[in-house]
């Protein structure tokens, strides 16, 4: 049986290939050990030397940790004393610290793959959350339409949002997020997202559509990291990103500036109005930015918006500069939640299916390939055309996954289904596409035999 590699053959095995890296990374996923980090307490003193979510654990004092339980059996065993030394590695630093008790650290196995699976098949986070003042079934569902933006925004795809009330008619938010643990909806949920933008006590504009007409997003022309200097305890990462005012607010930035003086002797280089522009978010202060004389009096549109991020080293340095950008640019876009919310209830949302579900489906998948191939071979006596259909079904199921673990697309229960049921519908199809070429190249020999 001889095969003619084409070039549609050649680009579907680049195709295969690359579907492949996407599922699987390089080097494979299930080829490592240790565990990650899923959460840790920002007041532990591992999180102090420098251990952060994401973090790969790979040895406790020397023991190694290649799985959950080894880690599990590690720490349980370790003697917390006034002197106790922990030495945790990861796959690139090393932190050791001194401890009376044990770490808030979160963590779990490797995922095998990178396809992400919904809160029917991994589980998650749940809070019940109460607004600060008694709301009516209609705020309520204005609030959740504004929490489900915010979460959009965040990149958050599988999140259940709902109203729920109790016995005194009291209505609350039941927020659900697949794999999260309850510290991360604690962090989400927490902020109220208020965000201004004052010149001493003179508020210039607000974070939300009424005040802000764009945010520059994913663009590098006007928005990304600018620049890492290393200092003492390790690295400091700059952002910046251009936003659009409306003309209200422009205008205001001009009536609140024309009266200021300029101020040269800042210690900078430039002449700069003698108040700086301060960011609050949740009433906190953000950052500072000096104003240049030039923008006195000037109503302009365009305004730059810059802070930081720290780390250890200068990879999680830019990666903390990467999320307060985001989270900063996501507040900007929403505006701020319309109501302080308090955490009544949080908790762990155990996996509906599990483990053992992924596994009989992936079975049954593969019978039922299998299955098809062997009527498929009945049918036709043909294994080529056998071998065809079967890796035809294999394939499609290689390159939705692919673009599935790319795009972090969430897989859970129902969209399981949508894609058993398009890869049937293809095999169909493929049948009746053989049944159309057989049935005509049986014409066309009976029309050779009566011409001859």
């Amino acid at each position: 049986m001889k095969i003619k590699l084409t070039w549609k053959i050649w680009m579907l095995i680049a195709i295969l290939a690359l579907s492949l890296l996407s599922i699987f990374s390089f080097p494979p996923l299930f080829m490592s050990s240790g565990v990650v980090v899923k959460s840790i307490d920002s007041n532990s003193s591992a999180f102090r030397e420098g251990l952060r979510q994401g973090d790969v654990i790979t040895s406790i004092n020397s023991k190694d940790v290649n799985n959950f339980e080894d880690y599990t059996l590690i720490a349980s065993s370790l003697n917390f004393s006034d002197e106790s030394k922990i030495t945790i590695s990861t796959k690139t630093n090393s932190f050791t610290f001194i401890s009376d008790s044990p770490q808030g650290i979160i963590v779990s196995d490797i995922p095998k793959t990178n396809i992400k699976t919904g809160l029917d098949l991994r589980g998650g986070a749940r809070a019940l959350v109460a607004p600060e003042v008694p709301l009516s079934s209609a705020e309520i569902q204005d609030l959740i339409a504004i929490s489900n933006e915010r979460f959009n925004v965040y990149g958050i795809s599988d999140v259940s949002i709902k109203q729920v009330s109790d016995l005194s008619g009291n209505n609350f938010m039941l927020i659900e997020i697949a794999g999260a643990t309850p510290k991360d909806l604690d962090n989400l949920i927490s902020q109220q997202g208020k965000f201004e933008a004052k010149i001493g006590n003179d508020t210039v504009f607000i974070g939300g559509n009424e005040d802000i007409t764009y945010v520059c997003r994913n663009d590098a022309k006007c928005a990304g990291v600018e620049s890492c200097n290393e200092f003492q305890d390790g690295y400091l990462c700059n952002y910046r990103f251009v936003i659009h005012l409306s003309q209200e607010a422009a205008e205001r930035h001009a009536e609140i500036t024309k009266n200021l003086k300029v101020n040269s002797s800042s210690g900078t280089s430039g002449r700069y109005l003698e108040k700086p522009i301060d960011f609050y978010v949740d009433d906190k202060l953000s950052t500072s930015l000096l104003i240049s004389e030039d923008l006195k009096g000037r109503a302009s549109t365009q305004i730059q918006i810059q802070g930081s991020g720290s780390g250890v080293d200068r990879n999680s340095a830019i990666e903390d500069a990467e999320a307060s950008m985001k989270q900063m640019q996501t507040i900007l876009i929403t505006g701020s939640l319309p109501y302080k919310l308090e955490i009544v209830k949080l908790d762990t949302i155990s996996p509906i299916l599990g483990e053992k579900f992924n596994y009989l489906l992936l079975l049954t998948g593969l019978a039922s390939l299998l299955a098809v191939s062997i009527i498929v071979f009945i049918r036709y006596r043909n294994i080529k055309l056998s071998l065809a259909v079967l890796f035809t079904s294999f394939s499609e199921i290689i390159i939705i996954l692919g673009i599935a673990s790319l795009i972090k697309w969430n897989l859970d229960l129902p969209s399981i289904v949508g894609i058993l049921v398009t890869i049937g519908t293809g095999v169909d199809q493929q049948i009746v596409i053989l049944d159309e070429a057989k049935s005509k190249r049986e014409e066309t020999i009976r029309e050779k035999m009566k011409g001859g």
